[in-house]
């Protein structure tokens, strides 16, 4: 094991990945706003950020800390209507859209970033997903570049990439990933 890689390694035992409970909602808004006035995620603002952490699809969440301090969030869904990779995956499969799960809501505080924080998080959704019987699948806007290169790093599957209208005005372009067998 080469020094960095024990670095790492001891960075990523000094991250603790916990499920998220209600009174971390607060601290998650907060990561999230830093996370959006830096990088543009998500790209819209939502307008009630607590109950977008925690839709009604949601099967699971999990936060990371860092130091005692809440640094990252994922989480597990149900496919709903605008996700794209349940769909393509089922397609691919031969499998029903029911049986992919999605991995979503996944942000690390820009001062956390490097300690494999991301890594851990995408690591405990998709073993959540497996342990119900579920693939973990996955869209990402395509100019999130960050997220893609750390997705494809993990070995996720590129599955498409699809323009989707989000409004009337608004057109983004998505990229549809499946997590490794």
């Amino acid at each position: 094991m080469t020094k960095e890689n024990r670095a790492t390694a001891a960075e990523q035992r000094a991250v603790r990945v916990r499920p998220r409970t209600g009174d971390d909602l607060t601290a998650c808004v907060r990561v999230l706003a830093d996370v959006h006035r830096r990088d543009g995620y998500p790209v819209n603002w939502p307008e009630r950020p607590g109950e977008w952490l925690a839709p009604a699809s949601l099967v699971g969440a999990w936060v990371a800390e860092l130091g005692g301090r809440l640094v990252g969030h994922v989480g597990l869904a149900r496919s709903g209507a605008g996700d794209l990779a349940p769909g393509l995956w089922g397609e691919r499969h031969g499998a029903a859209t029911e049986l992919a799960s999605v991995v979503s809501r996944l942000f690390v505080a820009p001062q956390a970033r490097g300690h494999g924080v991301g890594a851990l998080l995408i690591g405990r959704a998709a073993e959540e997903a497996r342990r119900r019987g579920l693939h973990p699948v996955l869209d990402v806007v395509a100019s999130d570049t960050a997220a893609t290169a750390l997705y494809e790093r993990l070995g996720w599957r590129r599955l498409a990439t699809v323009g989707q209208r989000w409004s009337p005005t608004q057109s983004v372009t998505v990229h549809c990933y499946a997590a490794p067998a």
